[in-house]
């Protein structure tokens, strides 16, 4: 298997764990885009595999220091995740990747309540 191979496997899978620290409503929505998004990108040249590259590298290491957050506030609620992505990227967008980026948003604000968890205080007997 090639150097390049690997790293991309290595942080798809880094990605993957890092997700584990999410709620669980965020952590199913990243796990399936992020699974689409490398499976989407499995073909691409090397400039464009650089670029996908340096900004996956860059939201696993944002991932990192609000997993670290999230450690030392075990308040989750009180976390945020992700960043705003500035104009400059946002103009690098086509408009496939702003439809996608819009349901994204769409389907992360939207509550899940399928995916609460919700402790039942009645001990059965």
């Amino acid at each position: 298997m090639s150097s390049h191979v690997s790293r991309v496997r290595s942080l798809y899978k880094k990605i993957l764990l890092l997700h584990r620290t999410l709620p669980l409503h965020l952590k199913a929505l990243g796990d399936q885009y992020v699974k689409e998004e490398f499976r989407r990108h499995k073909n691409i040249g090397p400039a464009e595999t650089k670029l996908f590259m340096k900004e996956w590298e860059g939201y696993a290491a944002m991932l990192w220091e609000q997993a670290k957050s999230s450690l030392h506030n075990p308040d989750t609620k009180k976390i945020q995740y992700g960043a705003s992505l500035s104009e400059d990227k946002l103009d690098l967008f086509n408009e496939e990747q702003i439809g996608q980026l819009h349901e994204l948003m769409q389907e992360a604000t939207k509550p899940k309540q399928q995916f609460e968890v919700i402790e039942d205080s009645v001990q059965k007997t």
